[in-house]
C-alpha cells in the first residue's frame, strides 16, 4: 500500500525529494561538465552530440551519470502503477544509453551495429519518458500536496513549459536526422547542432524535476514567476 506523502518532515517524503533533486541536478550538470568544462580543462572539443563523449576521456562521466540517473529512476516511486512503469522505462532507457554506445563518428540515425541502434532507440525513449513526466505525471499530482494549492499554476507552468521544450527539441533533432539533406547536416554539424539541442532538452527536464523537488520555485521564485506570467498575458 502506497501512502500519500503529507508531511514535509516525513523521512519518506524527504527521500522522494532527494531522489528528484538528484535526478534534476544530474541533468543540470551533465552538459556543463561534458561541454564547457571538458573543453576548458581537458581540451576536448565540443562533440557532435552528448553520446559521442563515450569515445572521449569523459566517457566515465557520461556513463556514470546515466547509470546514476537509471538507479534514481528505479528507486523512484510515484502515485500509481503508470508512474512507476514510466520510471522503470526511464531507468531501462537510461541504461541503454549508457551501456550501448553510439558507433564512433556515426550519424545517430544510421548506425553500423546493433549496439548503436539500441543506443539511438534508448535515447528517443528516454527523452520521451522525461516529457511524459513533465506533461502528465507532475502537473496532475500537485493538488494533492497540502500547502501547495496556492502555487499550482506557477508550478504547472514550469512542468508544461519543460515538457513542451523537450518535445520541440525532439522534433528539431528528428527533423535534422530524417529530413535535412546531407549538405545541411554537415553545415549544422559545424555548430554542434545536436549537442545544443540535447542540452536544451536536458535542462528542460532538469528544471521540471528541480521544481518538483522544491529546490527551485521558492516563495521568491514563485512570486517572480507569477509576475512574469501576468506581464506576458498583458
Amino acid at each position: 500500500m502506497r501512502a500519500s506523502p503529507i508531511d514535509d518532515h516525513n523521512p519518506l517524503v524527504l527521500s522522494y525529494l532527494g531522489i528528484r533533486r538528484a535526478i534534476g541536478l544530474s541533468g543540470l550538470f551533465l552538459p556543463i561538465v561534458l561541454g564547457p568544462i571538458g573543453w576548458l580543462f581537458l581540451g576536448i572539443e565540443i562533440q557532435d552530440n552528448m553520446s559521442s563523449y563515450y569515445h572521449t576521456p569523459l566517457r566515465d562521466v557520461f556513463v556514470g551519470t546515466l547509470c546514476a540517473m537509471a538507479v534514481f529512476l528505479y528507486c523512484y516511486r510515484g502515485y500509481g502503477r503508470i508512474e512507476d512503469w514510466t520510471a522503470n522505462v526511464g531507468c531501462a532507457s537510461a541504461l541503454g544509453i549508457a551501456l550501448f554506445p553510439l558507433d564512433y563518428g556515426s550519424d545517430p540515425l544510421f548506425q553500423r551495429s546493433l549496439v548503436g541502434y539500441v543506443h539511438s532507440f534508448s535515447g528517443g525513449i528516454f527523452f520521451t519518458t522525461l516529457a511524459v513526466y513533465s506533461l502528465y505525471h507532475f502537473p496532475t499530482r500537485e493538488h494533492s500536496r497540502p500547502g501547495m494549492a496556492s502555487h499550482i499554476a506557477e508550478r504547472n507552468f514550469i512542468y508544461y513549459t519543460s515538457g513542451v521544450v523537450i518535445l520541440l527539441s525532439l522534433i528539431a533533432m528528428g527533423s535534422y536526422l530524417m529530413l535535412l539533406p546531407a549538405s545541411w547536416k554537415r553545415w549544422l554539424n559545424e555548430y554542434n547542432y545536436l549537442f545544443w539541442m540535447e542540452w536544451v532538452a536536458v535542462w528542460a527536464f532538469a528544471a521540471a524535476w528541480l521544481a518538483k523537488s522544491r529546490m527551485i520555485l521558492t516563495e521568491i521564485g514563485i512570486d517572480l514567476l507569477a509576475y512574469s506570467r501576468r506581464f506576458v498575458e498583458r
